[in-house]
């Protein structure tokens, strides 16, 4: 973010009100990482969209205690998670500028990472729901946790590579 923003959101003065004495602490301990933390906000974002679909899937038309129809809901809340995901973190995140063949490109490999945390969540749910039988809702929580870190990484090392960018 810019100098100028920063210095907006940060108020001067009023030095003894617990709220700007709050505001300024918050925004001094983001701009130390913005990154890390807009991906922890897109993170709980996406984990929202995953977590919503899944939810969805599972009290509608998809039955949890199946295993087969346990990894569809699985499946289609990860499809959906992804795409939101990609543009979040590419606008929000990683302030992505590519275009044409290089963003194909960058897509690509953005899926290709998320295919691999898909293997990792799905892992994680049989072993937890399946073969453990704890709640599917809290073996997904578990899941997304494990899912969301490593797609950090996987996302600024080999997707939003900011040499790729340049």
């Amino acid at each position: 973010m810019a100098k100028n923003v920063e210095r907006k959101l940060i108020i001067k003065g009023h030095d003894k009100n617990p709220f700007v004495i709050f505001w300024n602490w918050g925004w001094g301990i983001y701009y130390k990482n913005p990154e890390v933390w807009n991906y922890i906000i897109v993170g709980l974002l996406t984990t929202v969209v995953s977590i919503g679909t899944y939810f969805i899937c599972t009290s509608t038309f998809l039955d949890p205690n199946n295993t087969l129809e346990l990894q569809i809901a699985n499946v289609i809340s990860w499809v959906l998670a992804v795409i939101f995901a990609y543009f979040t973190n590419r606008i929000f995140v990683f302030e992505s500028h590519t275009k044409g063949k290089d963003q194909i490109g960058e897509a690509t490999k953005f899926v290709g990472s998320r295919i691999l945390s898909l293997f990792m969540d799905m892992f994680t749910m049989f072993i937890v729901v399946s073969v453990l039988h704890f709640n599917d809702k809290i073996g997904k929580l578990a899941s997304q946790v494990i899912v969301t870190v490593a797609n950090y990484f996987l996302s600024k090392l080999l997707v939003f590579n900011k040499k790729d960018n340049l």
